[in-house]
């Protein structure tokens, strides 16, 4: 009788030290994630102001303003003229 109490002592022994293994396991797995999850809701941030800065000069570029100074400038374009100008009526 002593022999199985000893048995079932010992395996109860091994069950709650596999379990405190498993939940500093558990524990370090849950730090190393939290730490990337930091990592990447910082990334997401930077990413974010990027393409919002990007939107801007896009939106900077694009203007009705500055196409048509280049269109004058270096294309030489410029606004019809009334002789040039034909209504086509239908």
């Amino acid at each position: 009788m002593k022999l199985i109490g000893a048995v079932i002592v010992l395996l109860l022994l091994a069950a709650v030290v596999a379990s405190a293994i498993g939940v500093v396991y558990a524990r370090q797995q849950d730090r190393l994630l939290f730490g990337d999850l930091t990592r990447l809701t910082h990334e997401q941030d930077d990413l974010n102001t990027e393409f919002g800065r990007l939107e801007l000069e896009q939106a900077t570029w694009a203007e009705p303003n500055r196409i048509e100074q280049i269109a004058r400038g270096q294309l030489g374009m410029v606004n019809p003229g009334a002789t040039d100008t034909v209504v086509v009526r239908k």
